[in-house]
Order: C-alpha cells, then structure tokens, then sequence
C-alpha cells in the first residue's frame, strides 16, 4: 500500500492541505491506560502519533515502508528524548506484528485497510486495542471518487467484528477547507496532483473548481475497539 493510501501517514503536504491528528483519536488513547503497555503505529510516517503516545507507554514501535520518513521520525523521537520509541522499515499489510514485539495497543492513523485490521486481529491478546482514523466516504468528495481505503460506518463495524473486536467508540470527523480562487484551490491541492491525474480525479477536481467550486471536504471515521475475551485493564 506504498503510495495508495492519501497522505496515509501524516506527512505534511506542499500544497496545504494536510489535515493535523485527529482529535478525537487523541482524546480517546489519552484517556487508555497504557502504562506497561506495547503499542504498535502502523503507517508511522514521520511518527506523529508514536510520539504522542510514547510518554505513557512501556514502548512503541512504528512501522512504515517509507524509510525515509522514518529517519525524521527517529530524529525526533531522538530531540524528544523517546528512548523507548523503535522505528522499522516494514509494510503494515504483510507484517506479522506479533513478531515485531507483541503490541497491546495497535493504532494507526490514515493507514487502515481490512488487512491492517485483520492483522491487528491475530496480533493482539484478548482485552488488546485497535484505535483508529481512517477516511471515511467523504473524503475528497469534490474529486469525484471514493478512496479504495475508504469506510463508511457500517463496513468499519463489520470489518472489525469479523476480526474479533468488539467497537466501542466511532464517530465521523470533517472538516471543510475553503479557497478565495480557484488559482488557490487548485495550488493548494497541486502535491495531490500526480496521483490523482492516474484516476481521474484531477479533472474532476478541475472542473469541479473551474465551474466555480472553492471547497474541499477532508473527513475521518475513528474508532477505538477491544479485542474480544476479557474485560479491559
């Protein structure tokens, strides 16, 4: 999933239009214990969310198959004195997590696919958490296409009681950018361009724009869920 997941792991786009951590992924993991606790980033990017978590947790591992994102990371897990913060090239859908040190704890944050969530599914103990933000339907529904990455509701909740969790905590979070002109919208949204010219969404956008269009829809579907068979910690 190298290059298909938009802007999967945080990094901040050129154009403008990256979208910060999602806040209700931040309240719901500042309100888990993780003390004692391992937990696992998958799609870590430049490692947002790792260092987040990592002053409350016994220890964090990221994986990504961006290797250099990865050297920011460990530089700023390095300037924030997160010695219990590890970083590894690898791809979050082919992993096995459980050999990269058993997490209690799998987080991810616009880097979620059915097979991220199966995996975590294998990897963690009963009561273990699976907390999310993933794009939701209306992400970038001015383009025209829905992501293949994309949930709605009802398939997250599926998807995750499949695999053996139980949801606890789901929600939708947009968010609206709006633009003065159209030469903005579409500066703003030029590091997208390369990938969705591929698709098509970059002439739909186009036209989308050009036909007097000056907002772009950024949302989220997040949710935290617990791994059947025992009562949390």
């Amino acid at each position: 999933m190298r290059g298909d997941l938009e802007q999967a792991r945080g990094r901040a786009p050129r154009g403008g239009v990256e979208r910060s951590l999602s806040p209700a992924l931040q309240a719901w993991l500042d309100a888990e214990s993780l003390q004692g606790r391992t937990v696992l980033d998958v799609g870590t990017g430049t490692g947002r969310l790792a260092l987040h978590v990592a002053p409350r947790a016994r220890r964090v591992v990221g994986i990504d198959t961006d290797a250099g994102a990865l050297v920011e990371a460990r530089r700023r897990a390095h300037r924030g004195g997160h010695a219990n913060v590890v970083f590894v090239v690898a791809d979050a859908e082919q992993a096995d997590y459980r050999a990269l040190g058993p997490p209690d704890v799998v987080v991810a944050h616009l880097c979620v696919s059915d097979a991220i969530v199966e995996r975590a599914g294998a990897a963690l103990p009963p009561g273990g958490v699976l907390a999310f933000a993933a794009f939701h339907v209306d992400q970038w529904r001015e383009t025209g296409r829905v992501s293949r990455f994309a949930y709605e509701p009802e398939r997250a909740r599926a998807v995750l009681g499949a695999n053996g969790f139980a949801v606890e905590r789901l929600e939708v979070e947009q968010e609206v950018t709006r633009f003065a002109s159209a030469a903005e919208a579409l500066q703003a949204t030029g590091d997208h361009r390369p990938r969705w010219e591929t698709d098509g969404r970059w002439a739909a956008w186009e036209r989308f724009v050009l036909d007097g269009g000056r907002a772009l829809t950024h949302s989220r579907l997040v949710a935290l869920a617990r791994r059947e068979g025992t009562a949390r910690r």
